[in-house]
């Protein structure tokens, strides 16, 4: 699967300078991250949909739609694949590839947190962590198509 994906982020790079009266691809670069991620939010809603309606055939389709959509906004942000295998790597290595940690090692580590922050509070030196910046997707428009 890492090969069709890597290809597809291949073609989202070849395409994001094409003309965007021709291109999807372009189009979306050119209307920007916002945009990006709503159609990524639009195709998430309507996987689950198709899911919960027990359309098979459906949420494949909107799966590969879903998974467009999601290598164009890894490629505006600068996010290659191998960059999210990586990740899924260290995951498996920590926990098995499909589990979550146990709730137990989630409150270690959150006890973990909580002192780190409270050293880096106490360090006169230390700058404030960078925060994320929050994108309002618009709730119009994100029901299912047909």
């Amino acid at each position: 699967m890492s090969d069709s994906l890597e290809r597809l982020y291949q073609a989202v790079l070849a395409a994001r300078d094409l003309d965007p009266a021709t291109s999807r691809t372009a189009r979306l670069f050119q209307r920007g991250p916002s945009k990006m991620a709503k159609k990524l939010a639009e195709e998430a809603i309507e996987v689950v949909i198709d899911a919960v309606n027990g359309d098979a055939p459906a949420v494949v389709r909107e799966s590969a739609d879903l998974l467009y959509n999601l290598t164009v906004l890894w490629a505006s942000a600068g996010v290659k694949p191998e960059d999210v295998w990586r990740e899924m790597e260290r995951r498996e290595r920590l926990q098995g590839i499909a589990e979550k940690l146990p709730k137990s090692a989630r409150k270690l580590r959150q006890d973990i947190s909580k002192e780190l922050s409270k050293a880096v509070a106490n360090d006169a030196t230390a700058q404030p962590a960078a925060r994320r910046r929050i994108v309002a997707l618009e709730a119009r428009g994100l029901r299912k198509r047909h």
